[in-house]
């Protein structure tokens, strides 16, 4: 598991963080203001993560007016140091409208990915990754951005410390794209990776039934320490993110319903390559 936080979630974590210790004072968000000279809604925009990267010297402001001791007041300015890292997939911001994402995601301790029709992005080849692009609206250019970014989302799973729990379909395998011998190359790449030791992928098989998951799509990330997971729901039109602990806990059941639905991961290795062999 890490040990540390990345940008991304050391940033939500500060956020929390400072909410907590300005009601541990009893002020309101507007009393703050007024005391530190700043417009109103500054503080609510922080308490509310929708700032890009913190200030130290307001972080200090926030940190002295609170009463903060020296010790947590350390640990807290490492935090806004972390959070103001510039992570890689900032440089891709024409191709992550859903920028968070991809920063939850690079932070994440544990993955767990739910996808009915698609194979994960982590788990994909170049030439599965293009082929489903093509078929979109967007332009060439962007697609090559998008594929640079792809395979370097994908460098997340050689941390040894990071857990990816991965649900497929068979439905997500048998759409005709590419060659046959692409068609194998992918299944070959799944085989491949359900061998590390840090991933694990289950299979749901059409001679297996309805399951729990026949309409879900679901990301979540768990991060280290006490810090909460994170839920995201996608669909063609719009990415919903879930973050209070109970709707969180809700779709860790879910996922839990649709991974026990699905073939152990052994099996699932053995039903991966028995399809290479038999792809038209």
């Amino acid at each position: 598991m890490h040990t540390s936080y990345g940008a991304t979630v050391a940033k939500r974590r500060l956020a929390r963080r400072l909410v907590e210790l300005r009601l541990a004072n009893g002020y309101t968000a507007n009393q703050v203001c007024d005391k530190l000279n700043w417009g109103r809604g500054k503080v609510g925009r922080f308490e509310a993560n929708v700032w890009k990267r913190p200030e130290m010297s307001d972080v200090r402001d926030l940190l002295r007016i609170y009463g903060v001791p020296d010790d947590e007041r350390e640990e807290l300015e490492s935090l806004a140091m972390r959070a103001r890292g510039r992570a890689w997939w900032r440089e891709y911001g024409d191709v992550f409208e859903e920028g968070e994402y991809a920063g939850f995601e690079s932070d994440a301790a544990r993955i767990s990915l739910y996808m009915p029709l698609i194979l994960p992005g982590l788990l994909q080849t170049s030439a599965y990754t293009e082929a489903h692009m093509n078929v979109g609206t967007k332009t060439e250019q962007w697609r090559a951005r998008a594929l640079e970014a792809r395979q370097r989302r994908q460098g997340v799973l050689d941390e040894p410390d990071v857990e990816l729990v991965a649900v497929l379909t068979e439905a997500s395998l048998l759409y005709h794209w590419g060659t046959p011998e692409e068609r194998r190359a992918q299944i070959a790449h799944l085989v491949a990776m359900s061998l590390r030791q840090n991933v694990e992928i289950r299979l749901l098989r059409f001679s297996d039934g309805p399951h729990p998951g026949m309409s879900s799509l679901i990301s979540i990330f768990d991060f280290p320490g006490d810090e909460p997971g994170i839920v995201f729901l996608e669909n063609d039109a719009a990415v919903q993110q879930f973050d209070s602990r109970a709707e969180v806990e809700t779709y860790k059941r879910i996922f839990a319903d649709i991974r026990d639905a699905a073939l152990e991961p052994m099996a699932t290795t053995v039903a991966l390559k028995q399809l290479a062999d038999t792809l038209p």
